[in-house]
This record gives structure tokens, C-alpha cells and sequence, in this order.
């Protein structure tokens, strides 16, 4: 079957458990409070449990190391990013209350609730770790400088003073999941004690298969209260759109060709990951940041919708070039 194809079956898999979210929610089955449930379930359970199985099935002390490559790139890419947007938003003057929601709107992603699923859909439970990389810089920067570039956009301020951090974000739970890994599998003998409560095992890899349902159903419900039929393609919009899907996984794609050509070299599983994860759909807490710092809530909202829609065109047409 050939990559194309594998890519639209592997995403419309992902739309029917969307789908599931969203009809359930049309239907008036899930209220805030059984979102919010889901979205602590995911976050503080699930995900971290996840983390860990894959970490302990799929990485050793020798594979571990290969990480901090990825790092590297993750880094560079996100902060050329934000360079990139931010002479855009200059150029083009656009307003205040939007100009720092795009700049971490096309460099912030969703990693959770659709890269997470997505990249389990295309590459299997060994990308996790690879995914995981992104993952702690991507939620790194978007609690530091993403916070403080929308805060700094605050419309009612002058002087960015409104511009605070909840510290909490910046060792979010999931990287519980990895942080305990650790002695795990630089101590063969707590594995092998571990190997043997086949109980704990089992708990940990059942629990951990929950993140791709759940998730996803968690998406289809928050895509029809934000509503797919409020999507509106305004220059600001579009010009997102193209930072978030084109201009994102490009300059990923061209950082990792030259690192590679340099010696900085990682497999094609991981690389890809970093490509993926660069063109996922934008973070889903923009319209909280938009309100918290007096942004133009009805813009943030409308990028994450028209993002978590739209990947669904873009991966496998990322997944094709990525195969040429």
C-alpha cells in the first residue's frame, strides 16, 4: 500500500474517533464538567502511564542518548520559528490582541490531544519517546516565551507587565511519565522486578491505551462547542494557516538536513516525528491565553478549529513528500 494511502487510512481512523467527541457532544451527552474530566484523565493518568510503557519497551541507556539530538532540532526549529513570525506580524502590521497569538499559534502545538494519536496512528508506540522530545520543548517555550509574547501583546498594557508564568506548566505531568522511566532502564534490576508484576504491567499498558481514544473523543467534543461552521479565513487566519502547516515543517525538514549532512544524525522514524509534530494542529488553550491577556479571543478560537480540521488534508500530503 503506498504511503498515501496509508496516511488517509491512518488519519480518517482519527476523524471517526473525533467524530465520536463531536456527535456526542451534539447529542448533549458530554457537559464541561465530563470534558474536564477527560482532559485530567489524559494529562494525569493516561499520558504518563503511556510514556512510561513505551519508554521501558522501547529505549535503552545507548537509545536514550540519541534524544538530545532531537532536542537540539526541536529547539532551533521552534525559536527560528517564533524570529520568522514575529518580522511577519512586524511586516505586515498586523494588530494588537493578535499578533502574539499568531506568533505561538503557528509555533505552538497540539502535541497531546492530536500528535500524540497521530503519530501512535503513523508510526507505531516506538515514536512516543521520539514524540516526547518535542513534546517537553514545544511545552516548554509556549510557557515562557509563548506566555509572555501574548501577554506583551495585551492591548490594555503598555509595557507587557501583565506577562506571568504558572512555573507548574513547565514540568507538566506527563513528564512524570519519562522522569520515572528513568531508574528503570538504567537499573536492570528494578525492570526485572518490574517485568515480573505482570499485574502492574498490564494496568500500566491497558491504562496507557487510553490516550488515543480519549484524546481524540476529547477534540471531536471541544471542535463542536468551539463550532466548525465559525470558521472564518481572514488574511490573519490564512497567513497562520501557511506558518503553522508549510513554513513550520519546512524550516523542520531543513534544520534536520543540515544537521544530518553535519554529523547530527537521528533515524527516519524520529526525524519524521519532528516533521509531523511540526505541522500538528495549533495548541488548544489559545482562546484561554487570548482571554487571560486580552487578545482577540474570536481569532484564537478560529485557529484552533480551522488547524485541528485541516490537518487531516495536510499529513498525508507531508507524508508523501516526506517519502519521495
Amino acid at each position: 500500500m503506498s504511503v498515501f494511502l496509508t496516511s488517509i487510512q491512518s488519519v480518517l481512523a482519527i476523524v471517526i474517533m473525533i467524530g465520536v467527541g463531536y456527535f456526542g457532544q451534539a447529542k448533549g451527552w458530554f457537559d464541561k464538567k465530563v470534558s474536564s474530566a477527560l482532559s485530567k484523565l489524559i494529562m494525569q493518568i493516561a499520558l504518563p502511564a503511556s510514556i512510561f510503557g513505551a519508554m521501558l519497551k522501547f529505549f535503552n541507556p545507548s537509545k536514550l542518548a540519541t534524544l538530545s539530538q532531537g532536542l537540539i532540532y526541536s529547539i532551533l526549529s521552534i525559536l527560528i520559528g517564533y524570529v520568522v513570525a514575529w518580522l511577519y506580524v512586524r511586516v505586515t502590521k498586523v494588530p494588537r490582541g493578535r499578533r502574539g497569538l499568531m506568533m505561538t499559534a503557528i509555533n505552538g502545538a497540539n502535541t497531546v490531544f492530536i500528535g500524540m494519536p497521530l503519530n501512535i496512528a503513523l508510526f507505531g508506540q516506538i515514536s512516543v519517546p521520539y514524540l516526547l522530545v518535542y513534546y517537553i520543548v514545544n511545552t516548554v517555550i509556549i510557557w515562557t516565551l509563548g506566555v509572555w509574547v501574548i501577554a506583551n501583546d495585551d492591548p490594555t498594557t503598555t509595557d507587557g507587565s501583565k506577562a506571568t508564568f504558572d512555573w507548574h506548566h513547565l514540568i507538566p505531568t506527563p513528564l512524570w511519565g519519562f522522569i520515572i522511566a528513568l531508574p528503570f532502564i538504567y537499573f536492570a534490576p528494578l525492570k526485572d522486578i518490574l517485568n515480573h508484576a505482570t499485574f502492574a504491567t498490564t494496568a500500566l499498558t491497558d491504562i496507557g491505551a487510553l490516550v488515543t481514544p480519549l484524546s481524540l473523543i476529547y477534540i471531536g467534543i471541544m471542535l463542536r462547542s468551539f463550532g466548525i461552521l465559525n470558521m472564518k479565513f481572514d488574511s490573519s487566519v490564512i497567513a497562520t494557516l501557511v506558518g503553522r502547516f508549510v513554513v513550520s515543517p519546512i524550516l523542520m525538514a531543513l534544520l534536520i538536513m543540515i544537521g544530518m549532512k553535519s554529523g547530527l544524525q537521528i533515524n527516519s522514524i524520529f526525524h519524521q516525528t519532528l516533521i509531523i509534530q511540526a505541522a500538528t494542529p495549533s495548541l488548544a488553550v489559545l482562546p484561554i491565553l487570548a482571554e487571560t491577556y486580552h487578545g482577540d479571543v474570536k481569532f484564537a478560537t478560529n485557529i484552533v478549529v480551522s488547524t485541528s480540521v485541516l490537518f487531516i488534508i495536510v499529513v498525508p500530503i507531508i507524508m508523501v513528500l516526506q517519502n519521495l
